[in-house]
């Protein structure tokens, strides 16, 4: 009896032990799968039936922790270097709509067990706007983002990075791996829905950490993505916790962990894929070949049914007809319904209208199923030659994510029309503030955070995107405002794409009379130094609150960029401010709006800032130099501004057969499906 019991008392004993494993150096475990897991979850994680670690679940701004439940010693004391240890995982991210997502999944190595005060959207539900950056907060994370920001200065939108401390991260690299037969770069689209396997490796006597990425059915490459050089023991405590937070921001998405092994002073034992639980199905079920080989049959049985019901069905189909080509199906998850957008839009109705243009109508939506309000642009179009190069154009712009960028959902296309799918702006565009004495103006920080929130933007088309976009019509009205009275820049329906370090072949003048550069005038070519000339003429717009071109003014006050050279000239650039606001701005912060407004004009393109040096200018992170170096001078005949207007000004007088004073300054921006692309 004695010996019986003795035998029971070590056994508990030996549970005991195994419970406080997590203690032990050489810890390890491995999920393939988590129907049996033991994690600590918050937030809105969760397992799925079928053995899914689902981190969100399709909710907006919401954040979604899962931490391994124990402590683990990572050194042996405080004074200690971190020992090396091994993670690799299988993560999917499924977005609403394959052209947004947000924001994106973070393997994190914390001090607690849980991540108190992550909030959700560009912070991955791992720190705050308080604690972002702090060295207290002791944390080690390798993040898979899929939102751009430049609060947090990340290089592009589908990125990973390494993070200590902040989402600043040290060392971050597009989304990709290389090929671990031939060596190749290959780019993968983090939002995809696909699967893919990451491995975290961190060596604690050489103090380096590699971050590789690839396909899930593709074989731990030889070269890894990251390779960061870096000694964390000075982040990380004696014993941390390990885990993952995942956020989500507008546009509902789901990410997914399907499987996770770690392993300290060792090698994280390998995944078995095949035991991995599945995602759900993306799109719709695929039709099984027994009932397309008995469909004849049933529509046999069911011809009377069928004829009863043609008058109607041919109705709905003509209200909801779409033009599907073969060459689309390749942008199938980019489209959306055109019954979803008639329903969203309630018929297009015109109290759903927002505004309409040159190249159609826009009006408010809601769909239905997400909540999520849209702005829907119904673009008429005569001809349907280049289509298929426009739509592939459309798809690609699609893919900008940029705070400061209006995003497009997505497109449908419908007999004569194209329809555009875009984040819906609850304040509408600038010019609404600036002219026509609104109900109230904004204010000159509010202002000035529009300045520098658009400009950000820019610079991210002209030099961080994978292509160079030109956008070709940046004014007032094309700026909209969020719900923060942040500035994003909208309508890409002119926009331009071609590659880094290759010349634009454009030679079609569009784009908005009193935003053209002179030499666009002449030459047709759309550059980025355009753009900037463009850019320009819309600082001086903010600040004075006046329209480029105001026929209406004196003869000497008719074109903005020489009455505020004027003002300059006769040193009081301040008296060209806008007077609604009164005396209530910064005079340093309006005077280099003003000069760098007069910069960005200049008439000869290489003496224009880039919008690289127009972000730093605007950020105080270089002094603007004088503008006398530029050959602007009291004369102001170095801008040339004459040259361009009085192009168009005969040109426009000669086919209205009227004056250019007596009328409204024309839009020379061509219809959006015309040869002007």
């Amino acid at each position: 009896m004695f010996s019986k019991l003795l035998i029971l008392l070590l056994l508990c004993s030996n549970s005991t032990l195994l419970g406080l494993a997590a203690t032990e150096e050489d810890l390890g475990f491995t999920y393939n799968g988590f129907r049996s897991a033991n994690l600590s979850l918050d937030g809105v994680a969760q397992f799925t039936p079928n053995g899914l670690l689902m981190l969100t679940n399709h909710t907006e701004q919401q954040t979604g922790h899962a931490f391994y439940p124990y402590p683990i010693n990572f050194k042996n004391s405080s004074n200690t270097t971190t020992f090396s240890f091994s993670t690799t995982f299988v993560f999917a991210i499924i977005a609403q709509y394959p052209l947004g997502s947000g924001p994106g999944i973070a393997f994190v190595i914390a001090p607690t067990r849980g991540l108190p005060g992550g909030l959700a959207s560009t912070y991955l539900g791992v720190f705050n706007k308080t604690n972002d950056g702090n060295s207290s907060n002791h944390i080690v994370a390798v993040e898979l983002d899929t939102i751009e920001s430049k609060e947090f200065n990340d290089i592009n939108n589908n990125h990973v990075g390494i993070d200590i401390n902040g989402l600043n991260s040290k060392v971050a690299k597009p989304a990709g791996y290389y090929d671990p037969n031939k060596g190749r770069f290959h780019n993968l689209t983090l939002i995809s829905g696909h699967p893919m396997q990451v491995w975290v490796d961190y060596d604690g006597v050489d103090k380096f950490m590699n971050v590789t990425l690839a396909p899930v059915h593709v074989q731990k490459p030889n070269t890894p993505l990251l390779s960061f050089h870096y000694d964390i023991s000075s982040v990380v405590n004696e014993t941390m916790y390990v885990g993952f937070s995942a956020s989500t921001a507008a546009v509902l998405t789901n990410h997914y962990i399907l499987g996770w092994s770690f392993k300290m002073n060792g090698q994280a034992q390998g995944l078995d894929l095949s035991q991995l639980p599945k995602l759900p199905r993306i799109g719709p079920k695929q039709t099984s070949r027994v009932l397309t080989i008995g469909l004849p049959v049933i529509c046999v049985v069911l011809v009377l049914s069928v004829v009863s019901g043609t008058v109607y069905y041919v109705r709905r189909k003509r209200k909801y007809a779409e033009i599907l080509e073969d060459w689309e199906l390749a942008y199938g998850p980019h489209r959306f319904k055109y019954k979803d957008l008639y329903i969203a839009t309630n018929g297009f109705r015109d109290k759903e209208l927002l505004g309409s243009g040159g190249f159609g109508r826009v009006y408010k939506g809601v769909i239905p199923i997400s909540k999520i309000e849209i702005a829907v642009k119904r673009v008429s179009q005569e001809s349907r030659q280049g289509m298929k190069e426009f739509v592939a154009e459309i798809v690609s712009i699609g893919r900008l994510r940029h705070r400061n960028i209006v995003q497009l959902l997505g497109y449908c296309r419908r007999k004569g029309e194209l329809l555009l799918v875009y984040d819906y702006m609850p304040n509408g565009s600038l010019d609404k503030f600036l002219y026509d004495q609104p109900e109230f103006t904004l204010n000159w920080s509010q202002r000035f955070r529009v300045i520098k929130g658009v400009a950000s933007g820019l610079f991210y088309l002209h030099e961080e995107w994978e292509q160079v976009v030109v956008h070709r019509d940046i004014k007032a009205s094309n700026v909209l405002l969020d719900g923060e009275f942040n500035g994003r820049l909208g309508d890409f329906g002119l926009a331009r794409l071609y590659r880094h370090g290759t010349v634009p072949q454009t030679t079609r003048v569009v784009g908005t009379f009193g935003y053209l550069a002179p030499e666009h005038s002449r030459t047709g070519k759309a550059t980025t130094s355009t753009d900037v000339y463009a850019f320009g003429a819309f600082l001086l717009e903010v600040a004075c609150g006046r329209r480029p071109i105001e026929p209406r003014a004196p003869v000497e006050d008719i074109i903005l960029i020489d009455w505020v050279f004027g003002c300059w000239s006769g040193g009081d650039i301040l008296r060209a401010v806008d007077v609604n606001l009164g005396t209530n701005y910064v005079p340093e912060e309006v005077e280099l709006v003003l000069k760098l407004g007069l910069l960005c004009s200049h008439s000869e393109p290489v003496a224009r800032p880039t919008m690289r040096q127009v972000v730093q200018h605007l950020e105080g992170d270089i002094p603007l130099p004088e503008l006398s170096l530029f050959g602007i001078n009291a004369t102001g005949l170095t801008f040339g501004h004459h040259e361009g207007f009085d192009e168009f000004a005969i040109s426009y007088s000669s086919s209205t057969g009227k004056p250019f004073s007596q009328t409204t300054p024309p839009s020379v921006a061509e219809s959006l499906l015309s040869g002007g692309r």
